[in-house]
């Protein structure tokens, strides 16, 4: 399901819970519907139904959408702890957007909203959920919790996030990835959204932070979360332009076609590189274009999810 297309009327953040929570069930639809339903089994909120079963807890809304019967589930509970860390650095507000909705997501607008549909399905499975943020300064950090009051406090601080135009310049990516890698002490699923550009260089300190999040048999699945269009293939119209560092602030003036296929080059070298590593440290990589669905990122999700418990 295309969730861009059946939300776009809805004004992106004005209720980030409710938001995220149609995201969610256009997910869960889709699962049901598609050719693969039996995938579906292991959303740990539904059980299928089976003869024997009291008709009690019968999911009857979601019967009228799929024809199928699921019963809710409300055992089993997992105590599973997920850990969010989103990269709130200036080169995430790109490309730069007059206002946020869900046509148009720069990689900040992708991030706390895919947190956001995240913690809907950890909720919805009584998870534990926490969050920490960082650019320049490691700006926000809480634990792990899954009161409802602590969701809501969640919701709020990526609010205030997404209603931002700008960040600070400088990315200390490693510098904070090690300083919640020892903050998070009990063995949880860690998600990290970011771009992975950084003002911090030393590939060799930065591809260490990541392993470090792999401390205490933690499990880690890196979001790369890029505008593929232009930060991958770089197609620009071939006019002169200004191309802007948004963190240093050092520009440059040419025409996009004297360095497309250099650039290309070197990104496509620094994304092998970064894949390369992950799996040497086991951490899941998962590419995203932020111009598409949220659909393979849930579907990671899932996963993963499965895999950890």
């Amino acid at each position: 399901m295309d969730v861009r297309s059946e939300l776009s009327k809805t004004k992106l953040f004005q209720n980030l819970e409710l938001l995220a929570n149609q995201i969610v069930e256009g997910f869960i639809s889709g699962i049901h519907k598609s050719p693969f339903h039996g995938f579906s089994a292991v959303f740990a909120d539904h059980n299928i139904y089976n003869p024997v079963d009291s008709t009690k807890h019968v999911d009857w809304k979601l019967f009228a959408k799929t024809d199928k019967l699921f019963t809710k589930r409300y055992e089993d509970e997992t105590n599973l702890r997920c850990h969010m860390i989103l990269d709130n650095s200036a080169s995430m507000y790109y490309p730069e957007i007059k206002k946020l909705d869900i046509q148009h997501l720069n990689k900040i607008g992708f991030g706390v909203l895919a947190i956001a549909a995240l913690m809907q399905m950890l909720k919805r499975q009584r998870d534990a959920v926490g969050l920490s943020i960082y650019s320049d300064t490691y700006s926000f950090y809480t634990e792990e919790k899954s009161s409802e009051r602590h969701f809501q406090m969640l919701y709020a601080q990526l609010n205030a996030v997404s209603k931002k135009n700008t960040s600070s310049g400088n990315t200390k990516t490693y510098t904070y990835l090690h300083q919640i890698a020892e903050k998070i002490r009990r063995r949880s699923l860690i998600f990290l959204f970011s771009d992975m550009f950084q003002t911090e260089t030393e590939r060799d300190r930065l591809f260490e932070a990541l392993r470090h999040l792999k401390y205490n048999k933690h499990a880690v699945v890196l979001f790369h979360l890029l505008d593929h269009t232009h930060e991958i293939k770089f197609d620009f119209d071939n006019t002169p332009k200004r191309y802007i560092d948004v963190e240093s602030a050092q520009h440059i003036d040419l025409y996009a076609e004297n360095v497309k296929k250099a650039y290309e080059k070197q990104v496509l070298a620094y994304q092998n590189e970064l894949m390369l590593t992950c799996a040497q440290y086991k951490i899941k990589y998962m590419g995203v274009d932020i111009r598409s669905d949220f659909s393979q990122l849930l579907n990671t999700f899932m996963i993963e999810r499965q895999k950890f418990v």
